[in-house]
């Protein structure tokens, strides 16, 4: 299955800017930190209610103040689930990210995810080779296909050594934002669905670009294409879910959905139900957005 109709989620306890991701992360800026923790809990309220509302079946795990893991709201990154049971813990650039791995939250994971086989990437940080989860990597989870853009968080041998394990077929291509600089995550500019792929096709090297959207297309998929200017509002951040009655859901943030054209609007309206919880505090401090803060639970 592409998609599921549960996720975890954690709240976050002391979520603030994060100095240590803060560098490679352009999206992501210093806010005032006596407010850091509520702002981020109201939002994170509002999109746990939204999603419930539309029959989504949100599991929560509750952070830890110690030790401080600020970016604790984007667990997407750390750890991944599959179908045939298997749960995949990956290697984290930023050592403060390393310790979001806590026992409290596994066991949330493993009370409603019945783990049947475990693969542990996390040995590749002794060697500063990453690959951040579902951040660094967009799954075509029916056709085993393994997209990722390289950045100083996605390592070529370490997507290699998920691609063996997994029996995934990797496309590793590079991606720049309007500066020139690695887009940090393919989360970032790419998010892929049961019928189409949301892509920013400008920031992919032009000696990839073909190979990239072959693959796509031959997997059946209709590309959507987004500009720079949308990806930087979080257009290339969204996620396919079902919910309870197998309806597909396309969540995404508010500024994402305000970014799209009014044909883009119409377009995925037409095949999903568009849900975008306003998120502009954690997604201004934290660089991340209604993607990464949520975990698929098969």
């Amino acid at each position: 299955m592409q998609t599921t109709s549960r996720v975890l989620m954690v709240k976050p306890a002391r979520f603030a800017f994060n100095p240590e991701t803060g560098g490679n992360n352009a999206f992501s800026r210093p806010g005032r930190e006596s407010s850091s923790q509520e702002n981020a809990l109201r939002e994170f309220t509002s999109y746990v209610a939204l999603l419930r509302a539309n029959k989504i079946d949100v599991v929560i795990a509750e952070d830890t103040p110690h030790p401080h893991t600020p970016d604790s709201i984007f667990p997407n990154n750390w750890f991944s689930t599959h179908e045939d049971g298997t749960l995949v813990l990956y290697p984290m650039s930023a050592v403060n990210r390393r310790n979001e791995r806590k026992p409290e939250v596994l066991e949330v994971i493993r009370k409603n995810f019945e783990v049947r086989r475990l693969i542990d990437l996390t040995w590749w940080e002794n060697d500063n080779l990453f690959l951040e989860g579902t951040g660094s990597m967009i799954l075509d989870r029916e056709n085993k296909i393994a997209y990722a853009c390289k950045s100083y968080r996605t390592s070529e041998q370490v997507l290699a050594d998920f691609c063996k394990q997994m029996d995934y077929s990797p496309v590793f291509f590079e991606a720049y934002d309007r500066n020139g600089v690695d887009v940090y995550h393919t989360n970032v500019m790419m998010s892929l669905g049961t019928a189409y792929c949301i892509i920013c096709t400008e920031s992919i090297k032009p000696d990839d670009r073909d190979r990239v959207l072959g693959s796509i297309r031959d997997s059946g998929r209709k590309i959507l294409d987004i500009s720079f200017d949308q990806l930087e509002h979080f257009a290339g951040n969204m996620l396919e879910l079902h919910n309870s009655e197998g309806r597909p859901i396309l969540v995404m943030s508010a500024s994402a959905r305000k970014s799209l054209t009014t044909e883009q609007n119409r377009e995925l309206s037409a095949h999903y139900k568009l849900l975008s919880p306003q998120l502009d505090y954690i997604e201004t401090h934290g660089g991340g957005s209604a993607r990464c803060m949520l975990a698929e639970l098969f």
